[in-house]
């Protein structure tokens, strides 16, 4: 999710990740969320100590705003009437 946000309101971002960890074995897919690039090559660094990052990319949101279009959903639930009716 490309949109949460912290308590000072910076946007994170989710990276894709590749690492060769310090024995050699290379790690594939992994993502985490950060303000930016080097935050987030550090919280892979602090989980995988030593490692080589080989590649570091942004994952681009497919849907967009997660944040506003759970609000439209929320707003949507909300907006629809009562179905409980006494039959």
């Amino acid at each position: 999710m490309a949109a949460m946000t912290t308590a000072d309101s910076t946007p994170m971002i989710k990276f894709g990740l590749r690492v060769r960890t310090r024995s050699g074995t290379p790690v594939d897919h992994l993502a985490v969320q950060a303000r930016d690039q080097a935050e987030a090559e550090r919280k892979i660094s602090q989980m995988y100590p030593g490692c080589e990052i080989l590649e570091c990319r942004q994952i681009q949101s497919a849907i967009g705003d997660d944040a506003i279009n759970l609000d439209r959903i929320i707003s949507l639930i909300a907006s629809q009437p009562d179905e409980k009716s006494g039959d």
